[in-house]
């Protein structure tokens, strides 16, 4: 049930690293994002590249304002995909609270995905990846998953200041 218009791995990445997300190898193209916010989280959690999901995280981290597109996006994706958004989404928020000290993005799915919130983050983060593994029905190590997506996030954000 997708609503959206294609888009290569290539252009994916070329999106991210336009928008100074380096999460992904890739290199600068030069040239301005072109693909909508709301489409880009939407494609992101389409892609069959584990990858360009997990990129999700480091999308809302460095783009906290993006959360307004969050739901949208999330209602035109089919099941597996819109768990994913709705996860890692959920993980951006706990990571950002435990790494950034920041609070710019609200909680927006923890309700609907069943969970109770908390204010410590890796309490949060462990029940999140609980959920998700519930939801998912797969035994994939979901926390280590999100806090490798910070990790490799908050290294590339060292690399740049240096």
């Amino acid at each position: 049930m997708s609503a959206l218009l294609p888009f290569s791995e290539d252009q994916l990445v070329s999106e991210l690293w336009a928008r100074d997300v380096r999460f992904i190898l890739g290199s600068p193209s030069g040239l301005p994002p072109v693909i909508p916010p709301e489409q880009l989280i939407a494609a992101l959690a389409e892609s069959h590249e584990a990858r360009l999901q997990l990129s999700l995280i480091p999308l809302f981290l460095r783009h906290p304002e993006f959360f307004i597109h969050a739901s949208a996006a999330a209602n035109k994706l089919s099941p597996a995909p819109q768990l994913i958004l709705k996860c890692f989404y959920s993980a951006a928020v706990w990571l950002e609270k435990k790494y950034l000290s920041q609070k710019e993005l609200p909680d927006l799915f923890s309700e609907e995905l069943g969970l109770t919130t908390t204010t410590d983050p890796d309490k949060s983060l462990r029940a999140l990846a609980k959920r998700h593994q519930e939801l998912s029905r797969s035994q994939v190590n979901w926390l280590g998953t999100y806090e490798h997506a910070a990790e490799v996030w908050l290294k590339e954000l060292e690399l740049q200041k240096a």
